[in-house]
């Protein structure tokens, strides 16, 4: 995993293709052992951000803690638990891209669909279900994008239910 920078993240950005990126930060303070995941997903040039947050979506609370655009697609979350002023880095766990009727586009179609199929939208723990059980679910149903979560992705060996 290498940590980039908004410019560096903002290069990968191919406008006629699309694209699924893994990005993850380490958690705020106490718990920054620890790294929050989330998906930035690129639809031929149109960019957006899906991810479980530790709080319920108030602008969509149908989606109980699944998030589309909360923040920036490439930006960390707070570094403390209580301020919004400080933001952790992000980092590149790994992406996949294609043209039209590829891999990448099932998988942005499956994101996009999660509110409805993900089995944990109104659950949250600390230790699982979380950002890193989402996307260990959604890397189960793609084997081919071939990205393993470290051991340090907290939640990802949550068991999921089919």
């Amino acid at each position: 995993m290498e940590e980039k920078t908004e410019e560096e993240f903002k290069k990968l950005i191919k406008e006629n293709k699309y694209q699924v990126f893994i990005c993850a930060c380490r958690a705020y303070v106490p718990f920054n052992f620890a790294f929050h995941t989330w998906f930035v997903i690129n639809k031929r040039g149109k960019i957006s951000r899906w991810e479980i947050r530790d709080n319920r979506n108030r602008n969509n609370p149908d989606w109980g803690y699944l998030h589309l655009n909360n923040q920036l697609p490439f930006q960390g979350i707070r570094g403390f638990l209580f301020s919004k002023k400080y933001a952790r880095k992000a980092k590149l766990v790994g992406y996949i891209e294609g043209d039209k009727n590829s891999l990448t586009q099932e998988v942005i179609e499956l994101i996009e669909k999660s509110q409805k199929l993900y089995p944990y939208c109104h659950e949250y723990l600390l230790t699982g279900p979380n950002s890193n059980t989402y996307a260990r679910w959604v890397l189960n149903k793609f084997p081919e994008f071939n990205i393993k979560l470290p051991w340090s992705f907290v939640g990802k060996n949550y068991k999921i239910k089919q």
